[in-house]
């Protein structure tokens, strides 16, 4: 069960949309299911990596292996090296060569639109499945990383141990609408407000009722007051 917020969770994620300078809108699906393959290299890359390494490692993938034909004829060792800026570059190339042969051979070298199939490829989990869905087919789904499960908690909105967990509570909190849209802006609002290291919780909207905000604040004026002594 989750835990009532104190404002709706609509509101909560409003909220996070003004503070991060965007619109609460759903983010437009690729152009064609032929961008599929770069999205889902992408998310299998990010996983266990930063931010800023995921986007240059992606792009030096990208240029050398755009589409799955080029990506299984790939040597593994090549990719590797491709791959070394970022976590487990060993294991994430050899997954990427199995998930290019599987889609060569099962769906024609097109990535599939359904999260069973997704989830069928070598390694691809509910985060990377989900990601695809939403972002490159328009079908909703909540895309739940280390961002979405860590500010979900954080602010109250739910209570739960898995990255999994929180994607059913989610689910049963927020209208199947704004499914897509919530990694989409808590992603954002993780990275720039609410970070996981020094979190700039004088600068958000919700420190006054966010229990996270409520400690860190009142700390922060102990440790002034006794600097003053």
């Amino acid at each position: 069960m989750s835990p009532s917020p104190v404002i709706a969770p609509l509101d909560v994620l409003d909220g996070m949309s003004d503070m991060i300078g965007s619109k609460t809108v759903i983010p437009a699906p690729l152009q064609s299911s032929a961008d599929a393959f770069p999205a889902l290299v992408s998310t299998i890359i990010s996983l266990r990596t930063r931010d800023a390494v995921t986007t240059q490692v992606s792009a030096a993938v990208y240029r050398r292996a755009p589409d799955p034909v080029t990506m299984a004829s790939m040597e593994q060792e090549e990719l590797e090296e491709l791959l070394r800026p970022a976590g487990f570059y060993r294991r994430k190339a050899g997954q990427l060569i199995r998930i290019a042969a599987q889609i060569l051979e099962e769906h024609d070298g097109m990535v599939p639109n359904s999260r069973e199939a997704l989830l069928a490829l070598p390694g691809v989990g509910l985060k990377t499945a989900n990601f695809v869905l939403g972002m490159v087919f328009g079908i909703p789904s909540i895309c739940v990383d280390v961002h979405v499960h860590r500010i979900s908690n954080r602010l109250g909105l739910v209570s739960t141990s898995t990255p999994e967990d929180t994607e059913v509570a989610l689910r049963n909190i927020f209208p199947e609408d704004w499914w897509s849209r919530i990694n989409h802006v808590m992603v954002r609002f993780g990275q720039t407000i609410c970070r996981p290291v020094g979190p700039r919780c004088a600068e958000c909207l919700f420190r006054g009722w966010c229990p996270e905000a409520a400690s860190r604040i009142s700390q922060h004026e102990l440790d002034k007051r006794s600097g003053s002594r």
